[in-house]
């Protein structure tokens, strides 16, 4: 027999303990709830440190937490300069690691603590009678011994960096790839320190159109002003159009439209070498590089080849859950729509919090990068929104659930506009339902163009953009 009030004193369980995991928990903790944080790596922040060395294109004030800021602040830290750029590792030393080693937080993680599944306990997802009674059952690895904990909710944000979207055009690995992964790099290398002896002076091919390739081709190209003899090869799946670059300076995040700017610039000067509307079928170990054909019969020959065609949910951890995912985008129904990129280029997201993001599983939330699907248009600042949301409600505060404090700062781009498209049986007038791609309706926030946690990318408009208030976050140009 199911106890309810057994279920009703279990902890929230937090997958991921990254800037919108450890967000979570604060904003549980502040509301008198107990949260406990699984961490698979030994430390807060694996995942950006994965991209320390890129700069953010959000600046500091972007960055922070209202929640998670309070429990700081109350331990006498203080913020960085609100208008400075932070690179994934001072995100981490300045603001993660910190908050981390709050004792309130400190107490609720646990680091080395792999979660590979999520079901309700006794019950697999076929069984319907009592469902909703039932706790989660968190099945964990810590040094490889199996455990498993009860939970009266789960809120996943384990992100999706682990899971990057491959080579092929098609979404599958291209033929050959698996064979070539000594010389592909997936998302962005550290090619002026860390990597560089890989890259500098080699024939190098970046695969993507978002910010995470932006990226890798300027620090490419620093590469190549230090080391002659360094080539560069950019290739895109679609044709080349001014969105991709975003909206320069009528971006309201002045350090996401310079990058797009710059690299317009290196393109047009013939820094690099593009290669238009190519769409990789399979890839070749040469004597002398790695070949990498198009589905039209072209062919390049390299040396490296940097993979930045984003990144996709990792749905393993919840088959025996009932989940409402878009078909389309792997995000919650209600969500999909807002964020499609079939539908609008730009990453305007209207306010969403724990409604949009509710499943068929009642008490189980993605959060983050994981909430968003396969859509290239994340900001921390939205996951902090969702966090916030969703904790007023697990704790009894309807209205607090449903007030959306989330304003997205414009990227001066779009090629949406007032656009009806119908789109797999679903008829949806952009302009009335999300007051188009960058024309906010009154009242509702306004956002950037695709992106990725502020500086990841993906295959749309990649990194990241953030948002005019924290508490925000979305995933579009960065």
């Amino acid at each position: 027999m199911t106890n309810p009030e057994r279920t009703s004193t279990l902890p929230v369980a937090v997958l991921g303990a990254g800037p919108v995991g450890l967000a979570a928990a604060a904003e549980l903790l502040e509301r008198g709830e107990t949260p406990i944080v699984f961490e698979q790596a030994g430390e807060v922040g694996a995942a950006v440190r994965e991209w320390g060395h890129v700069r953010i294109f959000s600046p500091w004030r972007y960055c922070i937490d209202p929640a998670a800021g309070r429990f700081l602040e109350a331990t006498g830290w203080v913020a960085p300069a609100g208008d400075t750029y932070p690179t994934g590792d001072e995100l981490v030393e300045r603001y993660l690691r910190p908050l981390a080693a709050v004792p309130e937080l400190a107490r609720t993680i646990r680091f080395n603590a792999r979660v590979v599944a999520v079901a309700r306990e006794g019950m697999d997802r076929m069984t319907t009678a009592g469902r909703e009674e039932r706790s989660f059952e968190i099945r964990v690895l810590s040094a490889e011994v199996p455990e498993t904990l009860c939970a009266r909710a789960v809120i996943d944000a384990s992100g999706t960096w682990g899971s990057p979207n491959p080579l092929g055009a098609q979404g599958l690995p291209a033929i050959g790839e698996d064979a070539a992964r000594d010389r592909i790099y997936y998302g962005i290398p550290n090619v002026l320190h860390g990597q560089r002896d890989r890259y500098a002076g080699r024939r190098v091919l970046v695969i993507g159109r978002g910010h995470s390739a932006f990226n890798s081709l300027l620090e490419l190209i620093a590469l190549k002003d230090q080391v002659p003899g360094t080539e560069i090869v950019w290739a895109i799946r679609k044709t080349l159009t001014n969105v991709v670059f975003g909206g320069g300076s009528d971006d309201a995040l002045p350090e996401r439209g310079r990058l797009g700017e710059r690299v317009h610039s290196f393109v047009q000067e013939d820094q690099v070498q593009l290669l238009e509307a190519f769409a990789v079928a399979r890839v070749e170990l040469v004597p002398d590089g790695v070949r990498v054909l198009a589905n039209d019969g072209r062919s390049v020959l390299v040396d490296e080849v940097v993979c930045a065609t984003g990144f996709r949910p990792d749905l393993s951890l919840t088959t025996e859950l009932r989940l409402g995912l878009d078909e389309i985008v792997e995000a919650p129904t209600a969500l999909a729509a807002l964020i499609d990129p079939n539908l609008h280029s730009c990453g305007t997201v209207p306010p969403h919090g724990e409604a949009e993001l509710a499943h068929p599983e009642k008490n189980y939330y993605a959060v983050g990068m994981k909430s968003y699907g396969r859509a290239p248009t994340f900001l921390m600042l939205t996951g902090y929104e969702q966090v916030r949301s969703i904790a007023a409600a697990l704790t009894g505060d309807a209205e607090g659930a449903r007030r959306l404090e989330l304003v997205l700062p414009k990227t001066g781009v779009c090629s949406g506009g007032a656009v009806q498209a119908e789109f797999t049986g679903r008829l949806l007038n952009l302009a009335q339902a999300t007051g188009s791609c960058c024309t906010a309706t009154p009242g509702a926030a306004s956002g950037a163009c695709c992106g990725e946690a502020e500086v990841a990318g993906a295959e749309c408009c990649e990194p990241p953009v953030a948002p005019a208030n924290p508490g925000g976050s979305g995933k579009c140009c960065a």
